[in-house]
């Protein structure tokens, strides 16, 4: 990815919630990655902590924080994400040092930012970030997080080219005004198979350093690209309805799935060790999770080599949520 970076002249601003170690930080280091994104105010001050000083926080800004904000501006490039006049005045208002702010876009997820259409609305931020004295505005942030939804390679360059065009839209727009403005997109779908950013200055994946079932599903990695895995103990068997009943639940994995066209609702697959690497295990998957069980259906001759006790490999569904549940218990070897 950084090398997908430094071909494209793109700032590379890695994502460090899904992995949210140390060792791995590191990791980027060696790649001469110097500036990272989070995903809360508090993840920022424990990655301060081991060093990093130039920090996008990319989620809206809750106000009740101020605190922790003006604790990290002291001391760090601090970048903050904004979709609304209020949270602008509020900041001007209790900010004690300078910050940079970028104005989120919903660029087809509608989650949240301003619709790029909404010049009105966008244009009402940015005047109230230049009248203060402690804001400066940085440029335009989005993330098609519906990208994760998309079935195939075709459907994920459609919605990265949607992104492109309303980016480069927006600097159209506002590039005479800002010259310096920046453009970032942070999916780890498109950033992973796509190789053209024409109108984007930064990237920000985090889920492609381990990667999932779902990357894995629509078709961003390949099996042995994923990284994260779960070892559930097997603590009862079913041959009745070929199920196995998996110590890997709800807290562990989350209730993250997706959509399989032939299993139905799928909150991870099942996966196998061996001499050569790791091997997909066919029609192998969790198909319910509560807070402590999986129910995994799995096939007749699979269920003969497997018994309580057994220790069964599943690439979760959505490995951010699965590493931030599992992170005090997980080993990196």
């Amino acid at each position: 990815m950084a090398e997908k970076a430094r071909r494209n002249q793109l700032l590379f601003r890695p994502h460090f919630k899904t992995h949210q170690s140390e060792v791995i930080a590191n990791l980027f280091r060696i790649e001469g990655i110097t500036c990272i994104t989070v995903s809360s105010l508090r993840m920022a001050e424990e990655f301060a902590l081991q060093g990093w000083l130039d920090i996008t926080v990319a989620f809206p800004v809750n106000i009740l924080e101020i605190d922790l904000i003006n604790k990290l501006a002291q001391n760090t490039i601090l970048t903050l994400v904004v979709e609304s006049e209020e949270v602008v005045t509020f900041l001007n208002l209790h900010l004690k040092n300078k910050v940079f702010v970028m104005v989120k876009i919903d660029s087809g997820y509608h989650r949240t930012g301003i619709a790029s259409s909404n010049n009105e609305a966008i244009i009402t931020v940015i005047k109230a970030i230049e009248s203060s004295s402690r804001l400066s505005f940085k440029g335009f942030l989005v993330h098609s997080g519906h990208s994760y939804k998309a079935q195939g390679k075709k459907e994920l360059e459609m919605i990265h080219q949607d992104s492109l065009t309303q980016l480069q839209n927006l600097k159209s727009n506002y590039a005479a005004a800002f010259p310096n403005l920046l453009t970032s997109i942070g999916d780890t779908p498109t950033c992973s198979i796509m190789d053209s950013f024409e109108g984007v200055n930064e990237i920000r994946p985090g889920n492609f350093v381990y990667y999932d079932a779902t990357q894995l599903f629509i078709g961003s990695c390949q099996l042995n690209q994923v990284a994260a895995f779960m070892a559930c103990p097997v603590v009862a068997k079913h041959p009745d309805r070929n199920e196995l009943v998996l110590y890997g639940g709800a807290v562990h994995f989350s209730k993250d799935s997706f959509q399989h066209p032939t299993f139905g609702t799928c909150y991870g697959l099942v996966v196998e060790f061996t001499s050569t690497g790791i091997e997909s295990i066919p029609n192998c998957f969790i198909k319910t999770i509560s807070q402590e069980h999986g129910l995994v259906s799995v096939t007749a001759e699979y269920l003969q080599t497997k018994n309580p006790g057994d220790i069964v490999y599943v690439i979760p569904a959505h490995s951010c949520l699965t590493a931030n549940l599992m992170k005090n218990d997980t080993w990196f070897v």
